[in-house]
Parts: structure tokens; sequence; C-alpha cells
């Protein structure tokens, strides 16, 4: 069930963030911000009220939770580009801070006031979450860049959720990062599926050593996020922050999958908190490549490669597990005989081996990507604006040939202003 849900969530965001960072780059940040956390939120009630309406509408909820990708589109517009790599970290590093207070909060109204609480802490969370967003969070995207009203038309060519998806493969730098992002995510959201099932029924850890463990993962990932990865980009640079983390992922995954005691795990769990500036050093890396205009749909295809991840990781790791023959549908804490006879084997964990292996692949992909240059950059998007106030007729044939992160011809609002009159093209 959890891999079916996950399936059909990961497919749709992947269809999906794209085109909603897209119009975020037209009609602004906060109704999509707004958007994507009530979507994202709104499954959370029908825990009690139908477990079956809760499977059905958090697999639907795919199509807006790709909060990600508005958020860091929103960064992009509020700082300046050497802040961005720390502000995506602290944006991580809050996300992480949340994965260390709430499991924690649950158990604990769980065992003291039964699951209803649970539910009903969570939705009133996510209520305050949407009125803070109504009440406090303004607009990031200058007016200037977006149209006069909501009523300005948008045509199927720019809504079409495989237009930004077409460029990748014309933009060898985006190309790259797309594939990173890909093999590195992957292994990772197989991970989060089953690795806590993992420790419970191969490694033997309890409920209260799980809880704990997720703890130190969390505030060391917090630190590494707002900390190291600030210092890491400033001595290193993006390019080489994210090689760093991807050694870290691999060291990580190795450990995981040939460690059979107890210590190994929380061991290879500090270098799994140090594989967290991954994700954000990404994420700047392609914020600085893309133009002022297209934060959005930048963001929005390495969120919607997570969201495929998403959905395929789970399943292969479930897969591998099944071919040998690791059982991890069990829920109490006594092995079986099969698990126990795992700990002494060689590889008690070949999914994470297996894992490994393809973020060595993202490693070697990354080595390839090129270092950022502002200047061509600035030429590129100065040719582009320039090549559609000229030849605005002619734009369409550019297009096939023009990269997809410095080149602003997929969402460019260009004015031309006369006596009593102006004409704008979106």
């Amino acid at each position: 069930m959890n891999g079916l849900i996950q399936g059909v969530k990961g497919l749709l965001s992947f269809l999906s963030a794209p085109l909603i960072g897209a119009l975020s780059d037209v009609w602004g940040r906060k109704p999509f911000l707004l958007g994507t956390v009530f979507f994202t939120c709104f499954p959370i009630p029908l825990m009690r009220i139908s477990p079956w309406w809760y499977f059905a509408m958090i697999s639907m909820s795919g199509v807006f939770s790709v909060t990600f990708s508005v958020i860091f589109a929103y960064v992009a517009d509020v700082t300046q580009e050497h802040e961005r790599s720390t502000a995506y970290g602290w944006v991580s590093a809050t996300f992480a801070a949340s994965l260390v207070s709430s499991p924690a909060i649950g158990a604990y109204l769980s065992a003291s006031y039964g699951d209803s609480l649970v539910v009903l802490v969570a939705t009133v969370v996510a209520l305050l979450d949407i009125c803070f967003i109504l009440l406090a969070v303004p607009e990031s995207l200058p007016e200037k860049m977006r149209p006069l009203s909501w009523g300005a038309q948008i045509s199927w060519k720019q809504a079409d959720p495989f237009a930004s998806l077409k460029k990748v493969g014309k933009d060898s730098t985006v190309l790259l990062i797309c594939i990173t992002v890909f093999l590195s995510y992957l292994p990772e959201a197989g991970q989060y599926s089953s690795f806590f099932l993992y420790l419970r029924q191969v490694i033997g850890f309890g409920s209260v050593k799980i809880a704990a463990f997720i703890a130190m993962v969390g505030i060391l990932s917090i630190v590494a996020q707002t900390v190291f990865l600030t210092i890491l980009m400033r001595s290193l640079g993006n390019k080489n922050t994210v090689l760093l983390g991807l050694g870290f992922q691999m060291f990580q995954l190795a450990w995981y999958g040939f460690g059979s005691q107890a210590w190994m795990m929380w061991a290879a769990g500090t270098v799994a908190a140090m594989s967290s500036i991954t994700f954000p050093a990404v994420s700047a890396l392609v914020s600085r490549n893309a133009e002022s205009d297209q934060q959005g749909v930048a963001q929005g295809i390495i969120t919607g490669i997570r969201g495929l991840c998403n959905g395929l990781g789970p399943a292969l790791y479930g897969f591998i597990f099944y071919m040998f023959h690791v059982e991890l549908t069990e829920l109490e804490l006594e092995l079986n005989s099969n698990n126990a006879a795992l700990q002494g084997a060689v590889i008690p964990g070949p999914p994470f081996l297996f894992g490994a292996c393809i973020v060595l692949m993202s490693f070697l992909v990354a080595l390839f990507i090129p270092e950022y240059s502002k200047g061509s950059g600035i030429q590129k998007h100065s040719n582009s604006i320039s090549g559609s106030l000229t030849n605005t007729p002619e734009r369409g044939s550019d297009e096939d040939i023009e990269p997809l992160l410095q080149d602003s011809s997929i969402w460019e609002l260009s004015s031309f202003e006369e006596p009593g009159n102006q004409c704008t093209e979106l």
C-alpha cells in the first residue's frame, strides 16, 4: 500500500512540479505556496474519518505536494546570489528540525492520549501554517514581473507540463544536474521507505532507539546544513560541495549495507547527517544558473525529479529486499530466523549497497557539471531579450536551441510602451 501511494504521488508531483513552478514565475509565489501547503496537509484529518479516503487523497495530493520548488524560488527572489546557499541550508534545516520534533511529540501524544489527539494537533498546526501564509508572508515576486491581473490568458503551450521537460535534453548543464539529482535521490527515497523497519527487524532496534536515532540524525543534519554548508560553499565552491555531499552519501549507504551491529548504524547515521548538504547545494547550483524569471520552473524540475524518485525508490528497495529474502513485513520487535541470520551475513543490507553504487554513478555524472560562469549567463540573457525585442516572430525557431536555465524564453514578459498604448506579450 505504501509503495502504491508513493508511486502515484511521486508520478503526479513529477508531472506537476515544473508546471506549478513555471506558473509561480508568472502569477507570483504566495498563491502557489498557499495552495501547495493546503493540499499537502488536506489529507491529515481523513486519517480518522476514513482510512481509504486518506489513502486516496494523499495519493492525489502529489499534484500539489511540491512546496519545496515554490519555497526555493521564493528564497531566490528575496536573497542575493551569494546568500542563497546559506538560505537554502536554513530551509532544509528547518525541515530536519520538524523531523526531529514531530515524531517524538506524536509518539508521546499517542501513548498518553491516543491517536485521535495526534491527528487533531497535526490538523491545527496545518491550519495555523495556512493562516500564517495568508497574514504574514508577503509576495516575493516583483509586480513588474507578473501580469496585470489574474485574468491574463495562459495558452496551452505555456501550461504544457512537458514543455520544460523538453528543454532538459537541450541544455547540457541542466541535463547533468537532473541526472545527478535522479541518481542520488533514488536510493535516498528507497532508504526512507524501509530503513526504520530494517533497523527494527534486522538490526534489532526498539521504538525508543529508533526515535533517538531520528533525533540524532536530525540534529546533526541541522548543524550540517546551517554551519558546515556555509563554510564549505565559501571554501570549496558550489560544485565541490555537491560532490562532497555525494561522497558522504555513498559512504553512508555502503556502511548501512555492510553494517551488522547497532554501533555501525549509529556511526553511519552521523555520516548520513553530513550527506544532507547535497540537496541545498544542488538547489543553489540550479538557482545560480537560472535567470530571475525562471527560478520557479528550474526548482520545479528538480522537485519533480525528486517526486519521481519518491515513487520509484520504495519499489526498487522493496524488490531488492525481496530478491535477497529480507523480510520487513513483520512489525513485532522479535527477529525471525531469516533476519537473525542476516546479521552474520557479509552484506546484511543489499539494497543499501546497491544504492551506494547508484550514488557512485551520480558522483561521476556530477564531475562533468561545468563550473558556473556568471558572465556567460548574463550575456546569454541579454542576447535572448534583445532577440525578442527585435525579432519576435522568429522566436519559435530560436526556442528549440536555447538552453533552459540561462534563457528566459519560456516565461518572458516583454513590454512595449507607446504613447497611449501598452502591449504585453507573455
